[in-house]
């Protein structure tokens, strides 16, 4: 398609100047009509219905009778039925005035006859038609050639539409310019869908290069926070080394919640979905919400009573929500009121009017009065690192739109300047037979000296290393595996694991995620501890039945891990689960 080589708005050639010989002119009718064929030239920038530039089209006609006065035809008829809406302009009159137009048009348009005729075309033209695209047109005209450009024009009721618009010659036989014909097409949905297109592909290579990289990253920072609490261990009534050291740590573990902002902007972070009650949870972190608003802002809650359950992960929904908070307070910074509302989008028509496949919705709704956005700001709210902040890391609203998508939900946000933003997030009800993760059963743990024998897993090696010390200064038996496949045969060969701990993402062979699956299959009774920072394998595969640690982790949340992992716990239900 055209639209594949040519950027959008771009000024290029159109047509043929009248002058030109380079195409012969062809009579049809017994001479009562002369054209001149596209033959396979491009006129312009616009969206081609043919596919292609097309060859046997007309780029400009030669008529034997000018007049608009004939209309006893099936030409006319052919016009006047067509659902192609249709103009003709009098370039011999003042300022090129519409002569005819079609009820097409009028339909496209919402204008009455009586309010276009006589006027040049110009009138659909508004604030945000380009002006460059509207320079190709007027540069076509007074060469007397043909144009096909896509122009955003603007309805009676101040509607913008995307116009692709195709504008050609006549003349008579004696080759003077008699009228320009112009066929017009409304592809608004079909831009619609190429911008969203490219805004995915866009933010889809923004999220593979941000999860490629968080593997590593977080294990450097693994290897950082490890090795600073060793040290830290190590240092005795020495409290400026301690504070240093303590600030540093700080750092790490900023830098792996860095990552995981970025990963879930990037629908790479491991959910733990569950059916919850919008409702519940907004009530049970209200208080948090109205401590982050500060005594400035006033929280509002508007919820729909009889809200249908959603199956969502209820933290990463509280921090999305309390990101999208923190954006209207500080859009608010003279105070004001904040409203978080919820409802029911079900009515088919609804729905469709929100890009939705059919179903039944829960919306969750945040609104202020702040500031807003100018369109420009909106266009690129949800881009990492994109900021209207200063000391902001544009992260939050990508974040949520990772959250929102990895859901299988939609984010909306409408914004004007002055007039204040509405963020939505809208997410599917739960089916009916949706269940909260089933409880996993007390199982027997072998014990070495009353502590389990770990067998960890981990193919870089400083992290190994570091994982082994801390867990073997802290009584734990450890053996050590650089693979998966080197783990198996461990387990072949001794029958004393009480745990596998292993890393997810061990390149070039075995994941952690297959080796727990198969050893599972084998001996269902053994503790399985996962760990990784990037967990691309666990987003595909469902729900996963094993624990995961994410990392950098301290050293304190892995020995409550193992602790927890042995004794067979589970983590308590989320006040808002149902």
């Amino acid at each position: 398609m055209l639209s594949k080589t040519i950027l959008w708005g771009e000024s290029m050639a159109t047509g043929r100047r009248e002058d030109d010989d380079s195409v012969p002119i062809e009579q049809q009718s017994g001479g009562q009509s002369h054209r001149k064929l596209a033959n396979g030239e491009l006129e312009g920038n616009a969206y081609s219905p043919l596919g292609e530039p097309g060859m046997r089209h007309w780029q400009a006609s030669y008529v034997e009778h000018a007049s608009l006065e004939e209309r006893g035809n099936i030409f006319f008829a052919a016009v006047a039925m067509t659902r192609m809406p249709m103009v003709i302009t009098d370039p011999n009159q003042p300022d090129n005035p519409i002569v005819f137009v079609n009820g097409a048009f009028l339909d496209l348009t919402q204008y009455q006859q009586g309010q276009v005729m006589g006027r040049n075309c110009r009138f659909l033209q508004g604030p945000d038609t380009d002006p460059n695209t509207v320079s190709d047109v007027r540069s076509a005209i007074a060469e007397h050639r043909a144009v096909a450009v896509d122009m955003l024009n603007y309805k009676a009721d101040g509607t913008p539409f995307w116009n692709a618009l195709f504008i050609g010659p006549i003349f008579d036989k004696a080759g003077r310019l008699r009228y320009f014909f112009a066929s017009q097409m409304d592809i608004t949905q079909r831009r619609i869908h190429e911008q969203s297109y490219l805004q995915a592909q866009k933010m889809e290579a923004i999220g593979q290069l941000t999860a490629g990289l968080a593997h590593d990253f977080n294990n450097l920072l693994q290897v950082v926070n490890g090795n600073l609490e060793l040290a830290q261990r190590q240092l005795d009534n020495r409290p400026a080394a301690m504070q240093a050291i303590t600030r540093a740590q700080r750092a790490a573990m900023k830098g792996g919640a860095l990552t995981q902002q970025l990963l879930t902007f990037a629908r790479k972070q491991r959910l733990n979905p569950r059916r919850i009650n919008l409702n519940a949870l907004v009530l049970e972190f209200s208080e948090m919400l109205v401590r982050t608003l500060g005594q400035e802002i006033q929280l509002q809650l508007d919820l729909r009573p009889g809200l249908p359950p959603c199956v969502l992960d209820p933290t990463h929904l509280e921090m999305a929500l309390l990101n999208v908070l923190i954006n209207a307070r500080d859009a608010t910074p003279g105070g004001g009121e904040v409203t978080v509302g919820t409802a029911v989008l079900a009515d088919p028509k609804r729905v469709a009017q929100h890009h939705l496949p059919p179903g039944h919705y829960a919306v969750i709704c945040v609104t202020d009065k702040g500031a807003g956005m100018d369109a420009e700001t909106l266009r690129r709210a949800t881009e990492p690192f994109f900021t209207t902040k200063g000391p902001g890391t544009g992260l939050g609203l990508a974040m949520v739109h990772g959250f929102v998508q990895q859901s299988q939900g939609r984010l909306e946000i409408d914004s004007r300047p002055g007039e204040g933003t509405t963020v939505r997030m809208i997410f599917p009800v739960a089916d009916s037979d949706a269940h909260a993760a089933p409880v996993a059963p007390d199982r027997p743990v072998k014990m070495d000296d009353g502590k389990p024998v770990i067998l960890l897993v981990e193919d870089n090696d400083d992290v190994r290393q570091l994982a082994q010390m801390v867990l073997e200064s802290n009584g734990y038996p450890v053996v050590a595996a650089a693979s998966g496949e080197a783990a198996l045969r461990l387990l072949e060969e001794r029958d004393d694991i009480g745990l596998l701990f292993s890393d997810v993402i061990m390149p070039g062979g075995m994941t952690g995620l297959q080796l727990a699956e198969q050893v599972r299959q084998s001996d269902p009774d053994l503790p399985v501890l996962l760990a990784s920072g990037y967990t691309e394998q666990l987003t595909g595969s469902g729900r996963v039945e094993f624990p995961i640690l994410a990392k950098p982790y301290q050293e304190a949340e892995l020995l409550e891990r193992i602790t927890s992992v042995v004794a067979g716990h589970i983590a308590r239900p989320h006040p808002a689960s149902v």
